[in-house]
């Protein structure tokens, strides 16, 4: 995460803490990104230097027309400053603010499956106490790799009980 990333989403989320408007920015910001990763020209159309920055903020308030005005303001300020790259990284840092602010944390939970919303929950609960926090907010990667188990990853923290991890171990083990 870049230190510019983060100064623009720390000022994006004092304005809109500010407007009470944390929940419609946070929503905005998803949208945003989600039409980023579904269209990846979108961002190159933006990031093109032969494009005017006055062009390029009139395409913005056209695809932007329902946002929130500090979500438009920032996104076109991104644009003065030649930093529209960072976009996904602001609104990824946003997130974790507002995430933060209402007492909970990401986490990022890696299995074999999807898991079901009762697994999420009892994920949840164990793992929240561990942070000093409420509740987590959970994203799920299916990874077979892993064999069975899961790997939750809370910020720098990573717990890991996954059958590939056990085997690896074990295999340290008996080889030395």
């Amino acid at each position: 995460m870049s230190q510019v990333a983060k100064r623009y989403a720390e000022a994006l989320f004092q304005l809109a803490g500010k407007n009470q408007s944390i929940a419609e920015v946070s929503a905005d910001l998803k949208e945003l990104t989600a039409a980023i990763e579904a269209t990846p020209a979108l961002l190159e159309l933006l990031k093109a230097p032969k494009i005017s920055s006055a062009k390029k903020k009139e395409m913005l308030s056209e695809i932007l027309v329902n946002a929130n005005s500090a979500v438009v303001n920032t996104v076109q300020l991104l644009v003065d400053k030649q930093r529209i790259s960072d976009i996904v990284a602001v609104a990824e840092e946003f997130q974790a603010l507002a995430t933060s602010a209402g007492g909970a944390a990401e986490a990022t939970v890696y299995s074999t499956r999807a898991l079901t919303e009762a697994e999420n929950a009892e994920i949840s609960a164990a793992f929240a106490k561990l942070v000093g926090k409420s509740k987590l907010e959970i994203k799920n990667i299916i990874e077979p790799s892993i064999l069975g188990g899961i790997r939750v990853q809370i910020g720098n923290y990573i717990y890991d009980s996954t059958v590939a991890s056990k085997l690896e171990g074990l295999k340290r083990t008996l080889v030395v």
